[in-house]
């Protein structure tokens, strides 16, 4: 009989409990999911009650992920230093909290702010769920079905959101969205504490706080530019913020190379395979966002569905994400990582490529095959480059590297959002104003779809019909145009991808996928000189790099 050696590591993939610990992790992403899509359905009631601006109505939708992009990676380097498990539980508190304070804002200004103080608590769920996940599932194998499920689960929050979100809505008042955080986070804190296992670097260095904020700031400011540059053109204002922000980054970049202990280690992206993940992600949900985002209001104000047929409406996406999510891993193992990733990104683009041709009478069957399409596609690779990203780095670095991975995913909803939302909106705003509309009315629809519903209403008679026929027709219009745009940024994305990743299939003689190996073995060169633990992809999708190149 046999004992193992006293400093032995845990193994946890042989602890049963391993897949409860992923449900937990689960149940927190799939809120975060649930909030951001729950808001889209109700951006319409906030329309109404709130009365924001145009430009307010988008900062209501991009202000969290704006927030969440410029925190991630010093909440990944946080979660690795002072522990995931901690930061996991400390943020799930904190946007239970922030959730009363969205749920009853009484201005769009409040609310705008709600949304940012629930983006600093969101960017602690994220990136401590994959890099637990990372150390949890220390088997290459059973980590890739993991992040499939994981996946999954934030597909199947964007399934949730709309349903559970329609039946609220046809209720009760938007803030009951909102509300709807505050059980489900009690159920993750209690769980967690019990269930999770901690984990961190066992040598991490101090936390660096010029760091976190020169990354806040760039993010910040570089994406507000971007923003407003897209909505109103360069002005000195968007070109004060863009050298503030791009300066900020610079900064924080060239700190990361001469700290000893750095938030990430931005040597990682000289890998080929990791860079290219990183990249594919970001400009995969720049692709998407866009028109994700102003779906829900297609569906209700333009075709007149209640919000939980709106939600119903949309289900198609979120169903073949879902599916696609777990046979990810399958797949890669049947052909390869460059496959799947690439076919993922070129069906988004073909279901994009569908709505290009939208109108405002267009019927389900074609808005039903381009959701699935796009769907399906991004199960795929979202599920595919997110298994690449954590597998890659050290397993002491997996809360930088998770959040790198989302803050591209992050970065991108908001640059899709801020750039191809405000193609829709400009194309929408310029739909030639009925004979008969007063100047005051015409002015409200053309400042939103939202306020064009309003001011036909009150309108009334003819000419009220005649305002929204034309303001339905206009907001099509735009979709139709931000559909186009972003196929062709996920085709283009899908076929970098395939050139650059490398063809190499899984290592087909060990008949069990790609095998990470976690370390050199005890007693080896490597391990007698003190270097530092590297993942291996053998025979499958990219070959690691020691933590400090």
């Amino acid at each position: 009989m046999t004992t193992a050696p006293p400093h032995a590591p845990v193994r946890h993939d042989r602890d049963p409990g391993r897949w409860v610990s992923l449900g937990v992790l689960v149940l927190a992403v799939l809120l975060v999911a649930v909030d951001a899509t729950v808001l889209g359905l109700a951006t319409p009631f906030i329309s109404e009650d709130l009365r924001p601006s145009g430009a307010q109505l988008l900062w209501i939708g991009d202000v969290y992920s704006f927030v969440i992009a410029g925190l991630l990676v010093s909440m990944g380097g946080l979660g690795d230093r002072i522990g995931r498990k901690r930061l996991l539980l400390a943020g799930a508190a904190a946007f239970g909290a922030v959730s009363v304070l969205n749920a009853y804002a009484t201005g769009p200004e409040l609310l705008i702010a709600a949304r940012a103080l629930m983006g600093v608590a969101g960017a602690t769920l994220m990136p401590s769920t994959l890099a637990l996940i990372r150390n949890i599932f220390t088997d290459a194998r059973e980590r890739s079905m993991a992040i499939g499920i994981w996946a999954s689960g934030v597909s199947a929050g964007a399934a949730v959101g709309p349903l559970v979100g329609g039946l609220l809505l046809e209720r009760f008042w938007w803030g009951s969205v909102f509300l709807i955080n505050l059980p489900v986070m009690a159920v993750l804190v209690v769980a967690g504490a019990r269930l999770l296992p901690e984990s961190k670097d066992p040598s991490p260095g101090p936390w660096d706080l010029p760091s976190a904020a020169l990354s806040l700031v760039g993010m910040i400011g570089t994406v507000y530019a971007i923003k407003e540059a897209a909505a109103h053109g360069w002005s000195a204002q968007a070109g004060a913020a863009a050298v503030a922000g791009v300066t900020a980054l610079a900064w924080f970049v060239r700190r990361q190379r001469t700290l000893a202990s750095p938030l990430i280690d931005v040597r990682l992206f000289r890998d080929r395979g990791f860079s290219t993940a990183v990249g594919a992600d970001l400009l995969a949900v720049l692709g998407l966002a866009g028109l994700v985002f102003f779906l829900s209001q297609f569906f209700q104000l333009v075709q007149g569905r209640s919000p939980l047929e709106a939600g119903l409406a949309e289900l198609p996406a979120t169903i073949g994400s879902i599916v696609t999510g777990l046979l990810a891993a399958a797949a890669v193992r049947r052909t390869s990582v460059r496959a799947v990733v690439a076919g993922g990104l070129a069906a988004m683009g073909l279901g994009l490529a569908l709505l290009a041709g939208l109108h405002a009478g267009t019927g389900y069957a074609l808005l039903f095959a381009a959701l699935l399409l796009a769907g399906a596609g991004a199960g795929f690779a979202f599920a595919t480059t997110s298994d690449m990203i954590v597998s890659l780095v050290p397993k002491e670095q997996a809360g930088a590297a998770s959040a790198v991975s989302e803050t591209a995913y992050e970065l991108g909803a908001a640059l899709g959002i801020a750039l191809l939302g405000s193609i829709t909106t400009g194309v929408y705003r310029g739909f030639a104003t009925p004979d008969g509309v007063p100047a005051g009315a015409a002015a409200a629809a053309h400042d939103s779809i939202g306020g064009a519903a309003r001011a036909a209403a009150a309108l009334g008679g003819p000419e009220g019909r005649a305002l929204m026929a034309a303001a339905r027709d206009a907001f099509a219009a735009g979709l139709r145009c931000t559909a186009g745009v972003g196929a062709a940024v996920l085709l283009a994305t899908a076929a970098a991808a395939w050139i650059l990743l490398r063809p190499r299939r899984p290592d087909a003689t060990a008949g069990r996928g790609p095998r990470l190996v976690e370390s050199d073995p005890p007693g080896s060169a490597a391990d007698r000189s003190g270097a530092s633990p590297r993942a291996v992809m053998r025979g499958g999708t990219a070959a690691g790099r020691p933590d400090r190149p």
